[in-house]
């Protein structure tokens, strides 16, 4: 059974782009959408093209940064400072 609710136009976006982040745990994401990480994924698949999810999976598969749980203490914020940021 899927629960996924369909995200489109800014709203897709921003998931893409949270899930995109070095830095933004998955928690943020299920924080702000609902999302889980397994949903995410799933988002991740249908709007991406192949290659770009791979290499997305590829990057985010075991990555510290990606789970709250997991990070270092001394990550005390979601993004990179060089990184433009909507508000």
């Amino acid at each position: 059974m899927d629960n996924t609710i369909e995200y489109m136009g800014a709203d897709l976006s921003r998931i893409i782009e949270m899930a995109w982040e070095d830095r933004t745990p998955f928690e943020a994401i299920k924080r702000e959408f609902g999302l889980n990480e397994s949903a995410v994924i799933r988002l991740m698949r249908q709007n991406l093209k192949l290659g770009s999810f791979k290499l997305w999976r590829e990057r985010v598969a075991g990555r510290k940064t990606k789970h709250l749980q997991l990070r270092s203490s001394e990550v005390i914020r979601g993004y990179c400072t060089r990184q433009y940021k909507h508000h």
